[in-house]
């Protein structure tokens, strides 16, 4: 909030709704008179989001579909500048926590679907069934970060052969059957970049967050922020790259800001965030 400096009488997007916290947030400090256009593919996080965002009656507007939608879906409400843009990229801690049956957590046993949005043909289970064993290798590995991607692979095609993949329960247990014990992280769940790499290819999220950069900067008002919260150095490096690219936008953030030790302690997933803003040049 500090770094997009709401006002009234302005517009500005949360390309990313999810529950509703920065939009709520935007519109309160932005009040009498501040608007919002909130973009969001998820039809159950719109579901929720719809239930606490009421309350700002006219000031809001939902678009269904993904950031990468940015600038066909502000065309469409005739918008032509906006005064801010918020991103908050990746799996929300509703489709982390909720049981969803959409597969997001290795934590249940839930089919294997990842889709943030369901009219999407391509769901992680289809990937583990259609893709070659090199294209899994290189999903875990290029998506993942994962140094077992190979080993990996091969486990999951030689385990086709015998029974489909469905399962979460399934995969974890490949995946950790797959990987010498010497080589399993001490810190993060052994299956953790795996699924990272499944719901990135599943969703295009890399492809989506670099369009949404490019297509932002030209709606931006002069002066206007853009300001996006990613959760892994893939995003990360990304976001930083587009912001040093573009010519029109000015960094504001030289390093991305990290969440205090006192976030970090009240909400565990903070300690991976990292924000990164610019503005809109001349």
């Amino acid at each position: 909030m500090e770094a997009l400096a709401p006002v009234s009488g302005r517009l500005y997007v949360d390309g990313t709704l999810g529950l509703g916290g920065h939009t709520e947030a935007i519109l309160e400090r932005s009040a009498p008179d501040g608007r919002v256009v909130a973009f969001e593919w998820d039809e159950e996080a719109l579901r929720r989001s719809g239930e606490r965002l009421q309350k700002f009656g006219e000031r809001l507007v939902v678009v269904r579909r993904n950031f990468a939608e940015l600038r066909i879906g502000l065309s469409e409400l005739g918008v032509g500048q906006i005064d801010g843009l918020l991103l908050d990229i990746g799996v929300s801690s509703m489709q982390l926590d909720q049981a969803s049956q959409r597969g997001f957590s290795f934590q249940r046993d839930e089919p294997l679907d990842m889709r943030m949005d369901n009219r999407r043909p391509l769901t992680a289970r289809a990937i583990l069934a259609t893709a070659s064993e090199s294209e899994l290798a290189d999903i875990f590995f290029y998506y993942g970060e994962e140094r077992q991607a190979r080993p990996i692979a091969a486990a999951i095609a030689a385990a086709r052969h015998k029974e489909d993949i469905a399962t979460t329960g399934q995969l974890v247990a490949l995946v950790a059957g797959a990987v010498p014990r010497r080589f399993h992280p001490k810190n993060i769940h052994v299956a953790t970049k795996v699924f990272q790499a499944l719901h990135i290819a599943v969703n295009g999220e890399l492809e989506n967050l670099a369009t949404a950069i490019d297509d932002a900067v030209p709606l931006l008002a002069e002066g206007a922020r853009l300001a996006v919260i990613s959760f892994h150095s893939l995003e990360d490096r990304i976001v930083k790259r587009k912001f040093l690219a573009n010519e029109g936008l000015a960094v504001v953030t030289r390093k991305p800001v990290l969440a205090s030790a006192e976030e970090t302690a009240a909400n565990p997933r903070a300690r991976s965030a990292r924000l990164r803003v610019a503005e809109r040049r001349n």
